[in-house]
């Protein structure tokens, strides 16, 4: 059975984690942060919160590393992911974790490499140089 399928949107609580294998392959970690929030009169206040240990690999863990930073708000899809391990006392302790497959910024509250566009692409995204629309040029 696959392991389920978690999509989070939440804030980076510390800058990502960049660290290599013994055979060379990237790998990053980083902690999200995800809270409901209420409105209580006239006030919103942060309701109960959730906070996920994401790791990604490869190019994507570079990636990671180069573009995203503290308090970054973030969308990530991934495997969720359970790990039992024992702590320095003796007590056995469980964590849940996401194996991400894409990580991006939340594009409500960032912008991410702003393009720049003439008058008439914003119009025409086909360059016919109309706002009608007949077919896409491909």
């Amino acid at each position: 059975m696959p392991l389920p399928n978690i999509t989070m949107i939440g804030n980076l609580v510390a800058d990502p984690e960049l660290r290599f294998t013994a055979a060379g392959k990237a790998v990053v970690n980083f902690r999200i942060a995800a809270s409901s929030r209420k409105k209580q009169g006239d006030e919103w206040v942060d309701g109960d919160s959730c906070f996920l240990t994401v790791s990604a690999w490869d190019d994507t863990a570079e990636n990671i590393a180069e573009t995203l930073t503290k308090g970054q708000s973030v969308i990530v899809s991934g495997d969720l992911k359970q790990r039992e391990y024992e702590t320095n006392t003796g007590e056995k302790r469980t964590v849940y974790e996401i194996a991400a497959r894409s990580v991006g910024p939340d594009l409500r509250k960032a912008v991410a490499n702003k393009v720049k566009r003439n008058q008439s692409d914003a119009r025409d995204p086909w360059g016919g140089g109309s706002n009608a629309i007949d077919e896409p040029p491909f």
